[in-house]
């Protein structure tokens, strides 16, 4: 009998133990029917840290294993289709330099401002926003690393870099109106992997690598990979604060050209941004002369917060290049605008040149754009 008694006993500690454990958390991928949000869905699906993955796009991607919703998350019927998530991560925002700015700004920030009102409204405990170290700025007297607490100093104009500094001031009013919902920005240095296509990628399809005179690069970057599986932890709640993702150290300007087989074209700072943004006014280039910092200052991040939760990245600096090189694929462009085989040709004879050349590829980005059109 005591025996007996002995065993219930021993069961109901064991149900106890079990019914105290942690259960892992249902999350919701944004965007995950493409890019890093598919990575991330197909990562979560495999993970013992994640209990269910609800996959969520405007349409449906090849992610197995996963719940579909279909949702546009710029709707806000969007939060009807979280009902029993615990975790939102949102990665479906757009940061392609060929989009008319002020449209992916609008759906960039209307973007996350209704997955965060979403997210409040279904009571949902932890959100993961997706933005970029490129929010701390790109600046010559950049310390090298950055903390991760450092000041986000990128201008908020009409480029990429400035819809993400929109997205993470959403974050800081959430974290004051809807207390209950823990917001945790991710933010990886340079990012490199399948499809991704910047204007940071695109650098690399220059004839030239642009940089300034007086002042020497230190190149960071972050693999698809490495980002997934950092945002894994944010989901499972291993990391609770804003956390920056890249890999171990920083590449200087001589070692990227050493890997790249390219050469520099160096010029005074205010003839190089000065040209752009003249470029950028015709109608030329597609980026802001602002957004040509991050490819001559630095803007190299510390990822203490993923160090002390065991992480490390598996991809070194000069792999990710490599895998960056790899994926040019025969493209062509000057300052952030791809051009013909032709023009590119035209482009690369005058490359050596001072402003002259760089206006030159003014007209001749006009010209090839006329061709297009006709």
């Amino acid at each position: 009998m005591r025996n007996g008694r002995r065993q219930v006993r021993h069961e109901r500690s064991v149900r106890r133990e079990r019914s105290t454990a942690p259960t892992p958390p249902v999350v919701a991928v944004t965007g995950a029917a493409r890019g890093v949000g598919q990575a991330l869905a197909v990562r979560l699906a495999d993970s013992p840290l994640i209990g269910r993955v609800v996959a969520i796009d405007d349409h449906r991607g090849d992610a197995a294993g996963v719940t579909w919703r279909v949702a546009d998350v710029t709707d806000p019927a969007l939060a009807a289709r979280l009902a029993g998530v615990d975790v939102v991560v949102h990665t479906d925002m757009s940061t392609s330099v060929d989009q008319d700015p002020r449209e992916r700004r609008a759906r960039n920030v209307r973007g996350a401002q209704t997955v965060l009102t979403a997210a409040a409204a279904e009571r949902i405990g932890r959100v993961v926003l997706l933005t970029s170290a490129m929010v701390y700025g790109a600046r010559p007297d950049n310390p090298v690393p950055l903390p991760e607490d450092a000041p986000l100093l990128a201008d908020a104009d009409g480029s990429v870099a400035g819809d993400l500094v929109e997205i993470e001031e959403l974050a800081r009013r959430s974290r004051r109106v809807n207390p209950g919902t823990q917001v945790i920005v991710a933010r990886p240095a340079a990012l490199v992997g399948d499809a991704v296509d910047t204007l940071l990628t695109r650098h690399f399809e220059a004839p030239r690598l642009l940089a300034v005179r007086g002042c020497g690069p230190r190149w960071q970057f972050c693999h698809v990979d490495d980002l997934v599986s950092a945002l894994e932890l944010a989901a499972a709640g291993t990391i609770g604060t804003d956390f920056a993702v890249g890999c171990d150290g920083s590449l200087s300007q001589a070692e990227v050209e050493a890997l790249s087989g390219m050469k520099s074209l160096e010029q005074p700072a205010r003839l190089t941004f000065g040209t752009a943004q003249r470029l950028h006014r015709l109608g030329a280039t597609p980026a802001p002369a602002a957004e040509l910092r991050y490819v001559v200052y630095p803007w190299v991040v510390d990822c203490a917060a993923l160090r002390a939760a065991g992480w490390h990245p598996s991809v070194t600096n000069a792999e990710a290049l490599t895998v960056l090189l790899a994926a040019r694929g025969g493209h062509h462009a000057v300052v952030g605008r791809r051009l013909a085989r032709k023009d590119a040709a035209l482009t690369a004879a005058g490359a050596a040149g001072t402003a002259a050349a760089v206006l030159g590829t003014a007209a001749i980005v006009r010209h090839a754009r006329k061709r297009n059109k006709t």
